[in-house]
């Protein structure tokens, strides 16, 4: 072993002790690991932020904006509307949303396609009874599992293919993993299809942030279409459409108001109806029978022609001027370009019109103005900003857009026609420019802390290649399978992955076992592809522990899940995949090519 080999090994060494004694943050000791790999001569300062620009990043980036696209268009919660009705109970939901993320995994990244269903989960569960603990580890496994489908499901699919493209100069294409990863995700959804009952039947769960500020409800006004036919909709029937969850306070009609509508009441157009329900459920119903907030018509002047316009929520403090004064004594818009859009009161159900109530110290108020004019005009107005969550109520929702985008970039890179990371960052722009999401949300949906690990890990991991470090791992382990069947060492790769990647980051894992997968298939007169196959499937496959992936760590709190219960569930499908993606792997891609 050469110094620079040593130094190689001893700097890759020290970063995974960092990451597995968990002392500091994952980007930290990667960004510290890159500064001493440059000091101590491994890493080439000309090299050293060749991870920033590197196509794995763009599309990891990419990826994460078209997810979060796909998660505010509404078009999953459409398509499941018709057989939600039918989910009784963990038997039947189980099933649906597990096979829900997996597929949505395939065509987006596993975390984003995760976070896109848990809502709707949580909503069913809750009105069903089903414990959340039961629901989520299955649905994470389930993104887990459906990412390892295709190049952009999975962070070690796309590095997997660059490790290939260093190695054999052309990288795996984007339904390479199919035939593996279809055989793995259909075996794995049938075994948590029942296994789910290893899973504790009850836990407390932890009250995430939105939770929290979405306890009382709002009170808001909205108008219905000139075009609804009055034979459409009862007061019952609306209430049927949002689950229950949100209530006809009042109905105005021709200057006069109904109070208290009886549930047979049918619904006319022009009607302007005072809708009572949490943000995300009046929102919910508002789009989807594009009803039109009665006072959001008001077009906002702002500063700047790029300055966007935004939805806030603030408490009325002891000192606001707005204290027993009504919206339209205040003229909120006329004063400050703001619109009240809804207001929330504890402990008193409103049934005033919002622009004759009269606002109190403690209500709860949702307006929206200019990004620029929002912060001045809270302060003026005394109102007291609550903790920033991403808000709507009544926006626009490009339903069909993002799915369209999305398969044009899909189509794309499935004939050649460009690279992948040109037609994730082609579909990242476009649903951009056509107002998908604003670009303040695409800069909120990028994962910082990943996308800097994968950067600064870049050039740390390839400084033990460059120094042939892979290739003299790769030697030892060749002596250890010469002579014995190629299967053997394919399943000990993976093995590898599947021991690393739960408490390194599953980015780091492949950095690192990637090239000494491929120099061990050489060494030994194999193919390297089946081994880089198995080196992506351990990667993308962390079941045993909620931090060496973000699918386990973003279902923890809302499942009440403990570090134990990740194995309960997480070991056997580990086997599942071990013994059936390594069989998978040597009949698709053969060991000797």
């Amino acid at each position: 072993m050469t110094l620079q080999q040593g130094l190689a090994f001893g700097l890759v060494i020290l970063t995974i002790v960092g990451f597995v004694w968990g002392r500091w943050r994952y980007d930290v000791i990667a960004l510290v690991a890159l500064l001493a790999g440059i000091a101590i001569g491994v890493v080439p300062a000309k090299a050293a932020f060749d991870g920033f620009k590197n196509d794995i990043t763009v599309i990891i980036a990419c990826a994460l904006v078209v997810s979060a696209a796909f998660a505010r268009s509404g078009a999953i919660e459409a398509a499941l509307r018709p057989v939600i009705p039918h989910l009784k109970g963990p038997a039947t939901q189980v099933p649906l949303f597990a096979g829900a993320v997996a597929l949505l995994s395939m065509v987006t990244k596993n975390v984003g396609a995760l976070a896109i269903m848990m809502p709707i989960a949580l909503q069913v569960a809750r009105r069903t009874g089903t414990p959340p603990s039961r629901l989520l580890m299955p649905m994470s496994f389930a993104a887990l599992l459906g990412g390892t489908v295709t190049l952009v499901g999975t962070s070690p699919n796309i590095i997997v293919s660059q490790v290939r493209e260093q190695t054999l100069g052309r990288p795996f294409g984007m339904y390479d993993y199919a035939p593996v990863g279809l055989g793995v995700t259909a075996i794995g959804l049938v075994f948590l299809a029942f296994a789910y009952r290893i899973l504790p039947a009850s836990r407390p769960t932890a009250e995430t942030m939105d939770a929290a500020l979405s306890g009382q409800p709002y009170v808001t006004e909205a108008q219905v279409p000139d075009d609804w036919d009055p034979a459409r909709t009862t007061v019952a029937k609306l209430r049927r459409l949002a689950n229950g969850e949100v209530s006809v306070m009042a109905i105005l009609r021709h200057g006069e108001r109904i109070a208290g509508p009886g549930p047979n009441l049918r619904i006319r157009p022009g009607d302007v109806l005072m809708l009572e329900g949490d943000q995300e459920s009046l929102d919910q119903l508002i789009s989807r029978l594009k009803l039109r907030l009665t006072r959001s018509d008001r077009s906002i002047v702002t500063e700047q022609p790029t300055e966007e316009v935004r939805i806030v929520e603030a408490i009325v403090g002891p000192d606001s001027s707005l204290v027993g004064r009504t919206a339209r004594q205040a003229d909120l818009h006329a004063s400050h370009g703001l619109n009240l859009l809804a207001v929330s009161r504890t402990g008193y159900r409103i049934a005033n019109a919002l622009r004759t109530l009269r606002l109190r110290a403690g209500d709860v108020v949702v307006l929206q103005g200019g990004e620029l004019t929002l912060p001045g005009a809270l302060k003026t107005l005394g109102l007291l900003p609550l903790a920033e969550r991403e808000l709507r109520l009544g926006d626009i929702r490009h339903t069909l857009v993002p799915p369209a985008i999305l398969a044009a970039a899909m189509l794309l890179v499935a004939f050649q026609v460009v690279p992948v990371a040109v037609a994730f960052f082609g579909a990242a722009v476009a649903l951009v420019a056509v107002g998908a999401i604003r670009m303040r949300e695409a800069y909120g949906a990028l994962d910082g802390p990943l996308l800097v690990l994968i950067a600064a890990l870049i050039p740390v991991s390839d400084a033990v290649r460059a120094t042939g470090g892979s290739e003299l791992v790769a030697h030892g382990l060749a002596v250890l399978f010469q002579g014995r069947p190629a299967i053997l060492a394919l399943a000990a790769v993976m093995v590898v992955a599947l021991a690393a990647t739960p408490f390194l980051n599953n980015a780091a894992t492949v950095l690192i076992v990637g090239p000494i997968g491929a120099s061990l298939a050489r060494q030994l007169g194999l193919s390297p592809d089946p081994f880089l196959m198995a080196v992506a499937m351990g990667a993308a496959c962390d079941f045993l522990t909620p931090i060496g992936h973000q699918c386990n760590t973003l279902v923890m709190a809302p499942g009440g899940y403990r570090f134990a219960d990740y194995p309960r569930l997480g070991a056997p499908l580990t086997l599942v995949v071990l013994v059936v993606g390594t069989g998978l792997i040597a009949l698709v891609w053969p060991l000797k090519g």
